[in-house]
């Protein structure tokens, strides 16, 4: 039942994003592009995160967060005012945060405070789009996904870490608040400090993970290896993009931030932890078929084409072309995921 507007949210994301860069989508409204991150960060990713942390919690209350953040995605696709989506997202962010904080009580794990930071960058870009528009909210947005993505990696590879790994999270998730809270004040200042802690965040994970070393193996750690070191490596040029060019909410340097945080990091992401993290929420193992390669290669090539001969160098047709192979990639993983949980486990090896 979540899964259905998280999905919803993601296709009406994607046809928004055909909309903005100027090609052709099933649904051309006018209304469409503004509302493409609110749409694939609150609707979709929001939605899928909260849905996994009420199954971790096991508790019913625990699922109003999901069920916020869904309605609200869905809500900005109706004709009802932009602002009933809007505080049904910011009610949806809050939620989370008191997921977080029930799960917090049990172990106390640096863990999921940072998780609990990141849900409060949700909420609080949530809250600000009621009085401004998403580019200049979208620093919390980057810090919600990225604390949550890190800090889901650092629980999920806790054996490799150093015994100082969660303490050195906790530090990284408050002083990034610190630095977004300074963007508010001090844009283009608060933008660089920003950029300056994701990017000792990011070589402190890349440092520490054992993908540096499964990257040589083969099958699902392989596939899972290359996702996350190559979502590192476009996290990390976004921090150093904030870092000297600091904040920006439109042009070639917005546009490079945006979406090698949100596609190039989230994305890979998503493909990395898929066949480990869905099988609890979907009920049903999804095992590894090396044809999942074919939309993580698609989506790095399409990002690449679209940051630097797109964005770059200026070329607008090809800038495009890039956003295209993007949306494709991100619509067959989905199709290539859903095929493999439906056609159950591969004879013969383990998932």
């Amino acid at each position: 039942m979540f899964l259905l507007p998280a999905g919803l949210a993601m296709l009406a994301g994607v046809n928004a994003a055909l909309v903005l860069v100027g090609v052709w989508a099933p649904a051309p409204t006018a209304r469409a592009g503004d509302l493409h991150g609110m749409l694939m960060v609150g609707g979709f990713l929001a939605t899928l995160i909260a849905l996994e942390r009420a199954v971790a919690l096991r508790h019913a209350l625990a699922f109003s967060a999901p069920l916020l953040l869904g309605a609200g995605g869905i809500a900005l696709l109706t004709p009802l005012p932009l602002v009933v989506g809007q505080t049904l997202l910011v009610s949806g962010g809050i939620a989370l945060v008191t997921v977080y904080a029930a799960l917090f009580q049990r172990n106390h794990d640096d863990v999921v405070l940072v998780e609990l930071l990141a849900a409060l960058h949700l909420s609080i870009g949530a809250g600000l789009w009621l009085r401004l528009d998403v580019p200049w909210l979208m620093p919390w947005l980057v810090g919600f996904v990225v604390l949550t993505i890190c800090a889901e990696r650092v629980e999920l590879a806790r054996l490799h870490m150093p015994p100082t790994g969660g303490r050195t999270l906790v530090l990284h998730a408050g002083v990034l608040t610190i630095t977004l809270v300074a963007t508010l004040l001090w844009p283009s200042a608060g933008a660089r400090l920003s950029g300056l802690v994701i990017a000792s965040l990011v070589l402190w994970l890349v440092r520490n993970d054992v993908a540096r070393r499964t990257i040589r193996a083969t099958g699902l750690p392989r596939f899972s290896a290359a996702a996350l070191l190559g979502g590192y490596v476009w996290l990390l040029l976004a921090a150093v993009v904030w870092l000297v060019g600091g904040a920006r909410t439109s042009g070639v340097h917005y546009d490079l931030v945006v979406h090698a945080v949100m596609l190039g990091f989230a994305i890979s992401m998503v493909m990395a932890h898929a066949p480990v993290i869905l099988p609890a929420v979907l009920r049903r193992p999804l095992p590894y078929r090396p044809v999942m390669w074919a939309p993580f290669v698609l989506l790095h090539i399409g990002l690449a084409i679209r940051l630097v001969p797109g964005d770059l160098a200026g070329l607008h047709t090809v800038w495009q072309t890039g956003a295209v192979l993007n949306v494709v990639a991100l619509l067959a993983f989905v199709v290539v995921a859903a095929g493999s949980a439906i056609a159950g486990p591969v004879p013969g090896r383990a998932s």
